[in-house]
């Protein structure tokens, strides 16, 4: 069974052109999550997929031994395609199988270390789940905009200690099957 991790970045975001190859820490942003894919077990390949020379140039420059470039279309890199459709691009490109674990990486995320690869993915394929995404435990209480709350009593305000908070999607990266994205056209496997 082989393992993808699969890199979208694109060169023309409005908010920070280029930001993927941005200086981060010394080190290009997306370099960050290649390198701690590079070092990890599972995964057997990593594809970084975009539209722009520039960062293909950046990335090909480095001693990577995993790491492919694919030259996504045009239409999937504009300002109005989601990243599934750059997903369902590649796999059908490659022909990927049904079996392939297919793990999408945002180079957004360069705090992301191998081990954290290592431990989802170990989880994963001891088959408990049909997809997995990361999160982070927000320990904040919230409102709603009618005035109630959201995620706590307030007449009984638990203690921080005390309050096991919310989880909220990080978007650092979200592991699947191949045939799990391809029935339902989604990063996450739902029924």
């Amino acid at each position: 069974m082989k393992t993808i991790a699969f890199i979208p970045v694109r060169g023309g975001s409005k908010s920070i052109p280029l930001k993927n190859i941005k200086l981060f820490c010394g080190n290009p942003l997306v370099c960050w999550s290649i390198e701690a894919l590079e070092r990890c077990k599972y995964v057997d390949e990593i594809i970084v997929a975009t539209d722009s020379n520039q960062i293909a140039n950046i990335v090909l420059s480095k001693p990577y031994t995993k790491t492919k470039i694919y030259h996504r279309l045009a239409e999937n890199a504009n300002d109005r395609a989601t990243t599934e459709s750059v997903m369902l691009e590649y796999i059908n490109f490659a022909q990927l199988s049904n079996d392939t674990t297919f793990i999408l990486v945002q180079a957004t995320s360069p705090l992301t270390e191998t081990i954290h690869f290592d431990e989802a993915l170990f989880l994963y394929n001891n088959g408990k789940y049909d997809s997995i995404l990361t999160c982070v435990r927000n320990y904040r209480f919230f409102w709603n905009e009618d005035g109630t709350s959201r995620n706590y009593d307030f007449k009984k305000r638990p203690r921080r200690q005390d309050f096991s908070g919310i989880l909220m999607e990080n978007g650092a990266f979200y592991i699947s099957k191949v045939e799990n994205i391809l029935k339902s056209g989604n990063r996450l496997r739902y029924l």
